[in-house]
């Protein structure tokens, strides 16, 4: 079973968080933060401009995204915590 999101949605599942600082310090889980990146499971058809055409979306599946704090509805799909966001709330595409 897999989620379709519709229209200008987006599926993402969050990538875990750092444990570890660029100079090599170990970071305890409370002093952790929730990963802003994920990985792109679905997309939608893209939102209908206009007059009436659906624009092309910008991310495709298996894209690793950056997203705003606060974005998007965590859903439990499959035992698994997952987020639906609007492709608007998705800030870059990380290479």
């Amino acid at each position: 079973m897999k989620i379709i999101p519709l229209g200008p949605h987006v599926v993402v599942r969050r990538l875990e968080a750092e444990k570890k600082t660029n100079g090599g310090i170990v970071l305890p889980d409370a002093a952790t933060k929730e990963s802003r990146e994920g990985r792109v499971l679905s997309v939608g058809d893209g939102p209908i401009l206009s007059d009436g055409h659906r624009a092309i979306p910008q991310v495709k599946e298996g894209d690793r995204v950056l997203f705003s704090n606060y974005a998007g509805t965590h859903v439990q799909f499959n035992s698994e915590e997952l987020l639906i966001l609007s492709e608007d709330d998705i800030l870059a595409v990380l290479n």
